[in-house]
């Protein structure tokens, strides 16, 4: 038998944790981003049909950007429109206003923004400061809001930045402002290399509270290059986070910074909010199974205990 047929794990609650989470699958944008092997488009558009089957209902489908950049995108045309009729959120990413346009020719309704909290990670990424950076998305945010579309601003290098070490917190804390304060409907706070810790996760959400920043609004981006980002999640968690980011499988790093390894695995996500009896409404099998899936694809394992575990045991 395996551990989910044995009842496991147990659902012990803790208290101040949210009643339910949800999960903004980033696998099939994120996680496949980085595959130096190009992946079929009708391998994706199945990849995000079976995450919908599992129950997740944020599904980040693909990215809008320019082919040069980030050629494992280059078929953002040809993916989006074989899984736009599924009953899930599908938010897209949009570098510019030529993105934005593209996204919205196809229906999408859910967008998202990519900024930075330094200067470094700015300047390799956008090839822009942090503010002129922030001046480009200001018409992208503007238009989508016109249209009713809901807007994501995701922030990199909260916890530290490969070329400039620690990042203050009061810097963190002013682009999340203008990206809310622009017309950001949520933020996700990128731990972008993985070196984040449980108390630095605490003090950056307290210092956005005092800053007028909602709890309601933010959720988290976790990486696990020194394995903790199940640790710094539930840190967001005990503050009232309750959007996290995840990959299934663990796919993704980041093109920009070498340093970067896998995201935070959906499935050890949902192996740890289940023992804490939080609601997600995924099924873990179902997940575990998908991952299974693609990490043939891809020719490789994957890098999640809980796939790894789960999977075997059902062999």
């Amino acid at each position: 038998m395996n551990a989910s047929e044995l009842g496991l794990p147990m659902a012990v609650p803790a208290e101040g944790l949210p009643a339910r989470v949800r999960i903004h699958e980033v696998g099939a944008r994120d996680g496949l981003q980085n595959e130096k092997a190009t992946v079929p488009t009708a391998v994706k558009a199945e990849f995000v049909r079976r995450l919908a089957g599992t129950g997740l209902t944020t599904i980040e489908a693909t990215s809008f950007v320019h082919p040069k950049w980030v050629p494992q995108l280059a078929d953002a045309e040809e993916l989006y429109p074989a899984v736009s009729d599924l009953p899930v959120e599908l938010p897209v990413l949009v570098p510019n206003e030529r993105g934005l346009d593209r996204a919205l020719a196809l229906g999408a309704r859910r967008v998202a923004v990519f900024a930075s909290a330094t200067e470094s990670f700015a300047k390799a990424n956008l090839n822009r400061t942090v503010d002129e950076a922030l001046a480009m998305f200001e018409p992208v945010v503007a238009r989508a809001k016109e249209q009713g579309v809901h807007v994501r601003g995701y922030l990199s290098m909260c916890f530290g930045d490969p070329w400039e070490g620690a990042v203050p917190v009061p810097e963190v804390v002013r682009v999340c402002r203008a990206l809310l304060d622009m017309g950001c409907d949520e933020l996700s706070l990128g731990d972008t290399i993985g070196v984040a810790t449980p108390g630095h996760v605490t003090a950056l959400i307290a210092a956005l509270t005092e800053a007028g920043v909602p709890v309601p609004a933010l959720g988290v981006h976790f990486h696990d290059t020194y394995g903790q980002a199940l640790s710094n999640t539930l840190a967001a968690l005990q503050q009232g986070v309750a959007t996290v980011d995840a990959s299934a499988g663990g796919l993704g790093g980041c093109p920009y910074a070498k340093s970067a390894t896998g995201n935070l695995a959906t499935e050890d996500l949902v192996w740890m909010l289940r023992g804490l009896g939080i609601d997600t409404g995924v099924d873990l099998g179902r997940l575990v199974a998908t991952s299974v899936w693609m990490a043939a694809h891809l020719g490789r394992p994957s890098p999640s205990r809980t796939v790894r575990a789960l999977s075997h045991q059902e062999q």
